[in-house]
């Protein structure tokens, strides 16, 4: 029988699937890494231990436990945590740690400097997409400047889908999706790389192969056959970025869709028929030619859970903390008696892009309790994602179909208080299994097996969250608390940092 192999490298963790034909599961596998916080506002992996070795061990498991032969497969699909800036030499070999996507915030000096020397209006309207925290070039002029001795031995600068795809294939390439996230060096109105806007900084000879996603860009070597225990010569297609893959396993398919992925971050995606222009949003191309997607994400989501996990309730087990604080959470009322969370923890990307950004609490009195905070910490996250969902409305990007995907949404306080703030209903999916279930779809588009409507055969829905009417004016009035606290205490964030 035919199957399709997906694998996702995520911030905490990797997982892999393989498909079958029908989009039946045969085997899925996981395995946990560490996030590296070397200092305040740096967020790294490590590409070779982080991200091959789980892709090594999650192929051989998954022919183990599901006793396909390697020679079934027809074809591999892979994505990863991005946008990442990972210099390598000739060889691929990583010449330091990834340097990771928006949760890095090291490179706010370069952005300010490139922003001032092309113009906000220009990046735009030339890239797509204003500097932030998610652009790499800032990131590649970081190093240039502060490791001048790394960038004179760089070969060629990748992201994580792009290792691991030279990893498999030798092939340094990359998909326009992700490479959109390269501004200034990706040019929206060209789909090229060009050094036209920031000359001087890097040579565009030194950006991986352009490709679209579902491109077949070469296929498995020998040494990685070896490696993996897949078959020599199976297909290898360009893959994406986790968000990408993530919204295509659960249906995200035409203009108005949008996916919403509650994971160490939370990820939203809305495809439409033309550009979005906006500086709080980010374009991209979408995976095949024709469609374009506004992207938007918070900083600190499923990160700042394990945060209050780790920090207020060591005393229960690991393994089972979450479920209890999201109990502890349910008893406390709608709108945390007051409480309102800023989850500003790691600075914030959309749709405020200020690294400077602090996290707050405000509104405690001595009789709140852990459950009051834990859940203001969930509806501190869903008014995020209300501000974002409000910030695609103010582009004239309105979602017509929302599809939530990820961990998170087994949270039922995080879950429904989304639903609840910004007053869409979510619809959720069969199998939630993820950014590796999209990628073994996209792998099975790749070689002409589906079409892309197949996927919502492949994963039908299951559920629907809508929002509770009784709770619209209470969040109301706890939404608009949430967006005058940033702006009324901005200055006040600044003077911390000296």
């Amino acid at each position: 029988m035919t199957h399709y192999l997906g694998i996702d490298i995520g911030t905490f963790e990797s997982k892999g699937v393989l498909v079958a034909a029908d989009g039946s599961i045969a085997a899925m596998a996981a395995r946990p890494h560490k996030l590296i916080v070397p200092q305040p506002g740096w967020a790294e992996h490590r590409p070779k231990e982080d991200w091959w070795d789980d892709v090594t061990f999650l192929c051989r498991k998954l022919l183990a436990d599901s006793g396909v032969p390697a020679a079934s497969i027809r074809a591999v699909g892979m994505s990863a945590i991005g946008p990442c800036m990972l210099p390598v030499d000739a060889a691929g070999e990583p010449l330091m740690n990834a340097v990771l996507y928006g949760v890095d915030t090291r490179a706010h000096q370069e952005i300010a400097d490139l922003t001032a020397q092309i113009g906000e209006d220009v990046l735009l309207e030339r890239c797509g997409n204003a500097l932030t925290s998610q652009s790499v070039g800032p990131k590649i002029l970081w190093l240039k400047r502060n490791r001048p001795e790394i960038f004179a031995r760089t070969a060629k600068i990748l992201t994580s889908t792009s290792y691991l795809v030279h990893r498999l294939t030798g092939r340094f390439v990359i998909d326009h999706y992700t490479a959109a996230n390269s501004s200034p060096f990706y040019l929206a109105d060209e789909l090229a790389w060009s050094d036209a806007l920031a000359p001087g900084i890097v040579d565009p000879g030194l950006m991986p192969d352009l490709a679209w996603s579902t491109d077949i860009v070469g296929t498995v070597t020998r040494q990685a056959a070896a490696e993996t225990g897949l078959a020599e010569g199976t297909k290898v297609i360009a893959g994406t970025i986790d968000a990408a893959a993530e919204a295509v396993s659960v249906g995200v398919l035409d203009s108005g869709d949008m996916m919403v992925m509650y994971g160490s971050t939370i990820f939203t995606i809305l495809l439409g028929d033309t550009r979005v222009r906006d500086p709080r949003l980010w374009w991209a191309p979408w995976l095949m030619p024709g469609q374009h997607a506004a992207l938007a994400g918070l900083a600190t989501s499923g990160t700042l859970s394990h945060w209050f996990r780790d920090q207020f309730a060591r005393e229960l087990d690991p393994a089972t903390a979450i479920p209890a604080l999201v109990a502890e959470a349910e008893q406390s009322p709608p709108g945390a008696r007051g409480l309102v969370l800023l989850p500003y923890f790691s600075g914030e990307r959309t749709p405020i892009h200020d690294p400077q950004a602090k996290g707050a609490l405000f509104g405690l009195n001595l009789t709140h309790t852990r459950g009051d905070i834990c859940r203001a910490v969930f509806e501190g996250i869903a008014c995020g994602t209300a501000h974002i969902v409000e910030t695609y409305r103010d582009a004239g990007q309105v979602p017509r179909a929302v599809y939530s995907v990820g961990g998170g949404t087994k949270n039922r306080v995080w879950s429904q208080a989304t639903s609840d703030i910004s007053g869409h209903a979510q619809i959720l999916r069969q199998k939630t299994f993820g950014a590796s279930y999209g990628d073994a779809f996209l792998a099975a588009l790749a070689v002409g097996d589906v079409k892309p409507g197949d996927i919502r055969a492949w994963n039908p829905t299951a559920s629907e969250i809508t929002p509770d009417p009784s709770h619209a004016e209470l969040y109301r009035r706890q939404f608009g608390v949430f967006k005058e606290l940033y702006p009324a205490t901005r200055d006040l964030m600044r003077r911390l940092d000296g």
